[in-house]
């Protein structure tokens, strides 16, 4: 086993990030040690990347941010257990307690001593990943790479899809980033009658309609929710919301849309100074659900039987670079006119 490795490393607080060699991280107890292959782009390594005002108060450099992953494992402490050298893993990027009251009942998606991987600690941007033997899940070996790369947003996408009852629903998708498309994919999947996303990027809309061909575009800077009504004639509000955007309107016209007795899983995080028409959520009887994360480990085996089951995120997928070309994938991902952008890091050698 090599010392040092290639990682991407956020050196100091400000934007950008340096591909340079660190030394390969030590396994603790009940560690497995990862070969990446594959990495996934998310929001929050955008954030971290772009130096804003959420990373400057949580991340703290020198630091290897990244979450997103699929890899081998290369080697195993003596009390890790249920794997083999050389099984092909993704993980939950979330490490729990193991000791609070959620954590003993089984929620350890609701940990509230939850570290994540890749932002209060060294992450899957690098040759080597460690990881507790219990957050690494084995992949199926008919599942693509590029799709276990991404199985922390799809989690997230089936752990807001499958909350509520989608079969025969009308179903109302706010936010046509990859993870509503995803969500558009899942629920289709799993016998939604119409399925309306909306957005105001025409590129993600194009997007969504190439990966979810019946699903109803619509772009909230020109129509309302009327017209995808009238054009799907439906005869009442939505059954079911699943609000991704984070965006104050869009959560909005959500709440205003949904039928008596909707339910919303809310995904996107909004501000404290979201306003809603909390008259309609009381006499309307409406349900609003926070997601957060996946469901440990459940989300996982449902993702995993829909992939096995015709599942196809594929499509998502839009861009696939060299681990060493990351600037450009990590300029596809700001320029608002990209899917999921992987980075491949088995080219990655003695020299970057």
């Amino acid at each position: 086993m090599k010392k040092e490795m290639y990682a991407l490393v956020k050196e100091t607080a400000a934007p950008g990030l340096t591909l340079k060699k660190i030394p390969v991280p030590k396994m603790g107890v009940g560690d497995v040690l990862i070969k990446i292959r594959k990495t996934a782009i998310c929001g929050t390594d955008m954030h971290i990347f772009n130096w804003d005002g959420w990373s400057s108060r949580t991340i703290r450099p020198p630091m290897t941010p990244g979450h997103e992953f699929v890899g081998e494992i290369a080697a195993m402490d003596k009390y890790a257990r249920g794997f083999d050298i050389g099984d092909i893993v993704s993980g939950e990027g979330h490490i729990v307690c193991k000791t609070c009251r959620n954590c003993m009942a089984g929620r350890r998606h609701l940990c509230k001593n939850t570290v994540g991987v890749g932002v209060n600690c060294d992450g899957a941007f690098a040759e080597y990943l460690c990881l507790p033997y219990e957050n690494a899940v084995k992949v199926s070996k008919d599942i693509p790479e590029d799709v276990a790369a991404c199985f922390d947003p799809l989690g997230n996408a089936v752990h807001t899809a499958l909350k509520f009852d989608v079969a025969g629903e009308d179903v109302l998708i706010t936010g046509a980033g990859p993870i509503g498309i995803m969500a558009a994919i899942i629920v289709r999947h799993c016998g939604c009658k119409h399925i309306v996303i909306t957005d105001v990027n025409d590129a993600r809309l194009e997007l969504a309609k190439k990966a979810a061909p019946d699903c109803y575009t619509l772009n909230a800077t020109r129509d309302t929710l009327n017209k995808a009504i009238k054009d799907l004639d439906m005869k009442e509000g939505f059954d079911v919301g699943l609000e991704m955007s984070g965006n104050q309107s869009a959560f909005a016209d959500m709440v205003d849309y949904m039928n008596s007795g909707g339910k919303i899983a809310l995904l996107g995080l909004h501000s404290e100074r979201t306003v809603i028409n909390w008259d309609h959520v009381v006499f309307n009887g409406l349900t609003i659900q926070g997601i957060y994360g996946r469901e440990m480990f459940e989300t996982w085996y449902k993702m995993m039987s829909m992939l096995q089951t015709g599942l196809d995120i594929a499509p998502v997928i839009t861009h696939r670079l060299d681990a060493r070309d990351y600037e450009q994938g990590f300029a596809a991902m700001n320029s608002g006119k990209s899917g999921k952008v992987i980075l491949d890091w088995s080219k990655i050698g003695e020299e970057a």
